[in-house]
């Protein structure tokens, strides 16, 4: 060999070279192409589910450390001289050869625990002499790229440990329930041997001898002095597992979620808890009992930390044990449904931001007709009207309809996207004004998301100095399940979509406190101990969807209540179906108590008590109460008129049949006629006007309005229905008189109909075209009404 080096220099550097280079490429990069398991762990690392690698192994990803107990167990049982040798140990190969030689047959490889890990690696190789060697080559290689622990790493998680179990961490969980680094010496012990023949000794097979194999690596332990003598026959005593246990399915949609968005083989680490997420589960489970008697089969539900937008219990469907197709596979958190009346906050939270209202302000609720558009109250009743907080704590559609169409669908739309929802892909003509009774679809995770940011805005107003806040902004938390980095209270970073002040927020979430609260909840203010939650319930057309949700200063809970495949079903609202898991959920959280009142965003200002308006010097009645800032824009009380009446107070008068010095005036709290005829049935306390002196009837001058067209309005066309048997029906046309026992004679087209008295209305069934509704009362007041019959 010396005098082929000196003959031929050149030659041998190259063939150096070659093997130099052979040598740098021969270990295969990764070292494993296996799947692996899609696992999903809690916030503390705790298993919540995981799903089968596609090779039918149960191979969870490979950790980045490995337990002290493990190292020195499997090192112990394998490969004592580990942490010393080059990848082989010459001695162990020695000894096993002298001890195969003798038997007569293989019963000692002396492989090295870098030299199993690259017989893993090269599974289904036989084991010839040529593979012991190519073994030694790449175990070699293994040690000079990678350090002790990280080869332990790679042989932890592909080593089999019986039946379809491979891994360490996979091993610990299926037999133990636990991860590894919280096993005990005998559970580590019995992993430790297990890879050395998992075919035949495995927990449920063979024990005895398992037992005793595990047995003699404790009293190894012992002897190399990791045991004190009362651990070791503590080890010793353990009982092994009678068999594999089942994975968790703690989240499964969630771990279906993440396998579409690219995560599949990868340990998940969410900011979920798992204690949290078992009783979730466990509430769904319980009211998913009950709701299944009226054929609604799907609930889901969601639990965020307000603060960092982290969610904490993520329950996408119920677990229907029933026979049959119930759409239970589906992620109703991600499905865009009918929102019902949920998103009604967001709008009274617009209005108060920009000027349009004041948390009191009476608002008509009225039968209201806009374009063909004529919503209705859930309870089919009409208020006359009704304070705007009041209006959002009762639902009530009709005020939200006329404020919507006051605020404009328009500016919503674009107020809904900016503050994060992401379901508005059509125009917003297309919504139209049933944009805020359920005509858009939202998803469940977009709703608590903009329920999280208001919260959050308001904590931050109180957090944050007044040099770091930027008023009128609305600070939303991206929400996350995958990122346990809570995020630090201050400007940076955070995401500010859409102004809307903490002091709107602060006012809708104290409407939001008063909406009924169902069952036993009914009276929380009763108690002490009773949460403040602010709440909002909403029920889709058809009653599809159920929704609820709640947030306090410390979280968010969002729930959803219906069938999978949009099926409605009697009886199923937000109220009755998803309210009550909501305050089950509230039930497991801890009180954060409530916000503080965001001072610096309000001024003082006087409002008339009665209309919720800004005072007038008409107002006989007023408050002196806090509202925020851009309510100061808002029109002065409407509704409190200075009234003539003459000595005796029972009659009006005009200067055109009474003096000025017999007059007395006085302050009167007066509605329009339409919003007086129902308002006043619900308002004992309510005070007409007093009827004009007769004296004074011949004059042209009235104040106020006497009659007023409940239907139809304005320029409305009319559409005459058809009955059952295919005839023309009649349209019922409404007018409201102050005066109710007023007769008032009807005249269509100045052909005479008839006369009401008290209740005043008619049904009619004119031809196509435009026509002319002439009423006149017994006192000679005069209301005319124009409308257009739609060709039939």
């Amino acid at each position: 060999m010396i005098r082929f080096v000196r003959k031929y220099p050149y030659h041998f550097s190259v063939v150096i070279l070659i093997l130099s280079i052979a040598y740098y490429f021969c270990l295969p990069s990764p070292l494993f192409e296996t799947p692996y398991t899609t696992v999903l762990k809690d916030r503390n690392n705790e298993l919540l589910g995981a799903i089968i690698a596609d090779d039918g192994q149960w191979r969870f990803p490979k950790a980045d450390s490995v337990p002290e107990k493990f190292k020195k167990a499997i090192t112990t049982f394998e490969d004592s001289w580990f942490y010393y040798h080059p990848g082989f140990n010459p001695v162990s190969l020695v000894r096993a050869t002298i001890q195969n030689l003798n038997a007569g047959r293989v019963v000692s490889g002396g492989s090295t625990l870098s030299m199993q890990t690259i017989r893993l690696a090269r599974m289904g190789k036989s084991r010839t002499f040529l593979e012991k060697f190519i073994e030694i080559i790449l175990a070699t290689r293994l040690e000079f790229s990678n350090s002790k622990d990280e080869i332990l790493a790679l042989y932890s998680a592909q080593a089999p440990f019986g039946g379809n179990v491979v891994g360490l961490e996979t091993a610990s969980w299926r037999y133990f329930g636990r991860k590894a680094d919280e096993l005990s010496w005998g559970e580590t012990a019995l992993l430790a041997v297990l890879p050395n023949q998992p075919s035949l000794l495995f927990p449920g097979k063979n024990e005895d001898r398992l037992l005793k194999k595990r047995n003699r690596l404790i009293d190894k332990l012992f002897d190399e002095g990791y045991l004190d003598s009362l651990t070791c026959e503590l080890a010793k005593s353990e009982p092994l597992p009678a068999a594999p246990l089942p994975q968790p399915s703690l989240a499964s949609h969630l771990l279906t979620r993440q396998i579409n968005e690219g995560k599949k083989g990868k340990a998940i680490k969410t900011t979920l808890s798992k204690s949290l997420q078992k009783n979730v589960n466990t509430i769904i489970d319980k009211h998913h009992q009950y709701l299944k008697a009226n054929e609604v089969y799907n609930l889901a539900a969601m639990v965020i930390e307000v603060e960092s937008g982290e969610v904490l219990a993520y329950v996408g469907n119920t677990n229907v044990k029933e026979k049959g197709d119930f759409g239970d596979a589906v992620d109703v958190i991600t499905a865009p449904r009918s929102t019902g009346s949920i998103m009604k906050p967001f709008l009274y939270a617009a209005m108060l931001n920009e000027g349009f209202i004041l948390p009191k302000t009476l608002l008509p609720d009225i039968p209201t007709y806009i374009s063909g558009f004529a919503p209705q109250n859930f309870n089919r009743r009409f208020e006359g009207a009704v304070h705007a907080d009041i209006a959002l704590a009762k639902s009530l559609n009709i005020p939200a309809v006329r404020m919507l169409a006051d605020f404009s669908v328009e500016k919503f739309y674009y107020k809904l996207k900016e503050l994060g929802v992401s379901t508005l892909t059509k125009n917003p003509g297309h919504y139209g004004l049933s944009l805020i009774l359920g005509g858009a679809e939202a998803t469940l995770w977009d709703l608590a998301g903009v329920y999280a940011g208001m919260a959050r805005t308001l904590n931050r107003f109180d957090q944050l100095t007044p040099y770091h806040y930027q008023k009128n902004t609305y600070y939303s938390p991206k929400l996350n399940f995958t990122d346990h980095t809570v995020n630090a209270i201050s400007d940076k970073g955070t995401e500010q979509h859409a102004e809307l002040s903490a002091a709107s927020i602060w006012f809708s979430f104290e409407a939001m406190l008063k909406v009924y609260r169902p069952g036993a909840d009914a009276n929380w203010e009763l108690y002490e101990t009773s949460k403040k939650i602010a709440w909002k319930t909403g029920t889709s057309y058809g009653h599809r969807d159920a929704w609820s949700i709640g947030v306090t200063p410390g979280y968010v809970v969002a729930v959803w209540v219906g069938n999978a495949d949009g099926e409605g079903r009697p009886g199923l609202t937000g109220l009755t179906a998803a309210a009550p898991v909501l305050f089950d959920i509230f039930g497991l959280l801890p009180d954060k108590g409530w916000f503080n009142q965001p001072h610096d965003e309000m001024i003082e200002a006087e409002v008339c008590r009665k209309s919720g308006y800004l005072a007038t010097e008409n107002c006989t009645e007023k408050d002196s109460v806090l509202i925020q800032e851009t309510g100061i824009r808002t029109s002065p009380c409407p509704y409190e008129v200075l009234v003539h009446l003459d000595k005796t107070e029972k009659f009006q008068v005009s200067t055109a049949c009474e003096s000025v010095s017999n007059m007395t005036h006085k302050s009167y709290f007066v509605l329009p006629p339409v919003q007086e005829w129902y308002y006043r049935f619900r308002h004992s306390d309510y005070k007409p006007l007093p009827p004009y002196r007769p004296d004074c009837l011949s004059d042209n001058f009235t104040d106020n309005k006497i009659m007023q067209m409940i239907y139809p309005v304005g320029t409305a066309k009319v559409f005459i229905p058809r009955e059952l048997d295919g005839k023309l029906g009649n349209a019922i046309f409404e007018v409201a008189h102050r005066k109710p026992s007023t007769k008032i004679y009807w005249h269509l087209d100045e052909e005479y109909l008839g006369e009401t008295v008290q209740f005043h209305e008619m049904a009619l069934h004119p031809s196509s075209g435009k026509h002319t509704l002439t009423l006149v009362d017994e006192n000679g007041e005069v209301l005319e009404q124009s409308f257009e019959v739609a060709d039939r």
